[in-house]
């Protein structure tokens, strides 16, 4: 990346183009010094290839969304708690999930057993998400489900309780996570093979672009890359060579960029080394506009990279857990510099448990303190044009760029995960971060430096086990009061769709399952069907 010239980049004030109406939004700090909304030479935010940000006046149009990620236990404890963030000014809900719900299985399937409710709330069948979304303004917020191996379900059960409220489908803005190539790279929350659930995931941006246009039907995830221990510049390579993948499957699926580049999204970690951090940001958006274009020859105004982000949950530690509040707050601050979306700020007590009410309400004032305190929202890529920050930039890009060669040397990204080849990049990526850490090269405070004889002991969340039993017996009571022939019939026409899909023929899987949740079948029943006609995926 070219450096604009100190004199170029540090211009006259009055010289600073803004978007029309800028001047009734002028700003001035506590000195009485204007503040312009972006400051620097070409290119502007906003304009290929978006280093600098998506949209020209960033956080002066409009302030990053606050979303909390919540779930737990049942879904009217869910539900509880986004009333609660709601209310004390969270502007978007986004929700965790249980381990059966992620995998496919009911909350009575053995082998959800010891799961249920665990490490998110129980989603079995319309009744539960109805639950869920009980008095929640579904036409005014939007809504983020962190799902992918069952996500074309769970956005189904999500559009049929729109539906019942009589909110029309186009109105509805959300995101289901959807990302399955990362699960077969880190997470591990897959099902089927690789390259049935890469015909799912076409099918659900074709059916999002028909239906709902306003919805994201993937957000192509690199935190979960960086969580299971890569580099800054790992977690920007595999992620957007992840998204190419995606974008080749919908466009040879026969769907047309327009109807489905623009509604991509992303979501990335935010670690500690707050620079590095600020030019990831940066230079995944440069990267990936500029690529797209290379290879799929798009139009240009499709390609604004735009990202939620989630401060590390790998750098939250179990020893001294209030510092995980300074931890984050910095995090946050990188992400904003760096020009995020959307942000969750993580509890400081995740490292020992699901947030407690009070630990979620301190992590969600850390956003608002940001925001409303520190004015960092009145300037668009305000470290934009550093010496520093512009050659880390640089840095980035070349190593990124080395690992898209590694990968297309040995065949592209698909065969990389078959093969065990990104795995183990990243294996040993993490494998030097413990030892470093382990050596005492690398500080942690609390951890290997400044410890305490005393340590502090909070007061955790618990899952009450009376939430499973309810759980069990409403799904027992939800069985037996279906129609079991539209039942049957909706089953073998998904069953129908699901093999011509899995032929590599037309389909149109997604109807189907809508179709499905409507007759009241469950997550699993459904999940079901897909193992019958795809299997399931053995890992290596």
């Amino acid at each position: 990346m070219k450096r604009p010239k100190h004199q170029d980049f540090v211009r006259n004030l009055s010289s600073t183009p803004e978007s029309p109406g800028a001047e009734k939004s002028r700003l001035k700090n506590s000195s009485g010094i204007e503040v312009e909304g972006v400051y620097g030479g070409d290119p502007r935010p906003g304009s290929f290839p978006y280093t600098r940000g998506p949209y020209p006046t960033m956080y002066r149009g409009k302030r990053w969304t606050m979303r909390q990620y919540s779930g737990f236990g049942s879904a009217k404890e869910t539900n509880q708690r986004f009333h609660y963030l709601l209310r004390n000014g969270q502007t978007g809900v986004s929700c965790a999930f249980d381990l059966p719900t992620q995998m496919g299985y009911d909350s009575d399937d053995p082998m959800a057993e010891g799961e249920v409710g665990r490490v998110g709330v129980a989603i079995s069948h319309i009744d539960d998400m109805k639950i869920l979304l009980q008095k929640l303004p579904l036409e005014e917020i939007s809504s983020s489900m962190t799902i992918n191996s069952t996500a074309t379900t769970l956005l189904s059960l999500y559009l049929a309780t729109a539906e019942s409220k009589a909110v029309p489908t186009q109105r509805l803005r959300g995101t289901i996570q959807n990302d399955i190539l990362k699960e077969y790279i880190a997470r591990g929350t897959y099902i089927y093979p690789p390259d049935f659930s890469l015909a799912l995931t076409a099918d659900s941006f074709r059916f999002a672009a028909k239906h709902c246009p306003k919805w994201n039907p993937i957000s192509i995830s690199g935190y979960h890359i960086r969580e299971a221990g890569s580099t800054a510049a790992q977690e920007v390579a595999f992620t957007l060579l992840n998204a190419f993948t995606y974008v080749k499957t919908a466009l040879e699926a026969g769907l047309k960029a327009e109807d489905f580049v623009s509604r991509l999204s992303f979501f990335f970690n935010v670690h500690n080394d707050f620079f590095e951090e600020v030019a990831k940001f940066r230079i995944a958006r440069k990267i990936y506009a500029e690529e797209m274009q290379r290879r799929f020859d798009l139009d240009p105004k499709l390609l604004a990279l735009r990202f939620h982000a989630q401060v590390a949950g790998s750098t939250l530690t179990a020893q001294q857990p209030l510092n995980n509040i300074v931890r984050v707050a910095y995090q946050a601050l990188a992400a904003v510099l760096g020009g995020t979306q959307s942000l969750h700020t993580n509890a400081y007590d995740e490292a020992l448990g699901l947030p407690t009410e009070t630990s979620a309400l301190i992590a969600l004032r850390t956003q608002q303190i940001l925001a409303e305190e520190t004015g960092v929202d009145r300037v668009a890529d305000p470290l934009g044009g550093s010496d520093y920050l512009e050659s880390l930039c640089e840095g980035m890009e070349q190593k990124v760029f080395e690992i898209f060669k590694s990968v297309e040397d040995r065949g592209g990204m698909l065969r990389c995960i078959e093969s065990g080849f990104v795995q183990s990049e990243i294996q040993k990526a993490a494998f030097l971060a413990q030892k470093a850490i382990d050596s005492g090269n690398q500080k942690i405070v609390g951890v290997n430096a400044y410890l305490s004889e005393a340590e502090m002991e909070p007061e955790l969340h618990q899952l009450d086990e009376r939430v499973v039993k309810d759980q069990l017996k409403r799904l027992k009571s939800f069985k037996s009061k279906r129609k079991s022939k539209s039942l049957e019939r909706a089953f073998k026409a998904l069953e129908k769709e699901a093999l011509s899909l899995h032929k590599g023929e037309p389909a149109t899987v997604t109807e189907k399952i809508l179709a499905c949740v409507k007759e009241r079948a469950t997550l699993g029943e459904i999940s079901n069907i897909f193992r019958s006609v795809a299997g399931r995926h053995q890992a290596l």
